[in-house]
């Protein structure tokens, strides 16, 4: 029984080590190139930069120029992204086959199959600074006007000191006619008795008032 277990444990090693081996030959290669900021002439930036590699699994700052190279890269499919507090880049992908042949191309997460190669080494150039703060609305006279409390009451208002304005320029013809429209619609005798009507539909008879010949029986 121990002798069974000491040959499990010696082939788990056996197992390790040949997995150590084959990743120690596999060859590996570089990423290397340029980043500038054409904004400023001031050099501060280079120290806040870094180059990442997947998501930091291999990261790279820059040099004094700018430039940059990451080693002990095994061949595959990589994403390099440019990293500053103060300046945006746009990622490039870089593809590296099993002899070392490297491939540039933008990054398009919408259609990965459509393929645009860039220029290698690559070359990375600020795109714009990153907005961390959303700017305050400022208060403007328009909003107030546009307000509809404000133009509930100011349109009435308005509609009474031009209405006037409008009648007194108008036409005598026309200002007669819709006086005249005016007063029969405020004359109570040429409407309709409302409460009649409503007695003819409830009660589904005539409001006729009785004959003589029924008051004598």
């Amino acid at each position: 029984m121990p002798t069974f277990k000491i040959l499990i444990l010696l082939a788990v090693f056996i197992q390790s080590l040949a997995e150590q081996l084959e990743s120690e030959s596999k060859e590996q290669f570089s990423i290397e190139g340029r980043v500038e900021v054409v904004s400023t002439s001031s050099k501060e930036w280079l120290s806040n930069t870094q180059v990442m590699i997947d998501g930091g699994q291999f990261v790279a700052h820059l040099k004094s120029d700018g430039s940059f190279v990451i080693n002990g890269i095994p061949s595959g499919t990589y994403v390099v992204d440019v990293q500053n507090p103060d300046y945006l880049f746009e990622p490039m992908r870089v593809d590296i086959n099993g002899k070392g042949k490297k491939r540039a191309r933008k990054v398009n997460h919408l259609q990965p199959s459509v393929v645009k190669t860039v220029h290698y080494p690559l070359e990375f150039r600020e795109r714009r600074k990153p907005n961390y703060f959303q700017k305050r609305e400022q208060w403007k006279l328009t909003d107030f006007l546009m307000n509809p409390m404000v133009l509930t009451m100011v349109l009435p208002l308005v509609m009474i000191m031009v209405l006037p304005k409008m009648m007194n320029a108008a036409d005598p013809e026309a200002q007669k006619e819709m006086q005249s429209q005016m007063k029969a619609l405020n004359d109570r005798s040429a409407m309709p008795d409302i409460s009649e009507k409503l007695a003819g539909w409830l009660g589904g008879g005539s409001t006729s008032k009785p004959s003589k010949k029924d008051k004598r029986r």
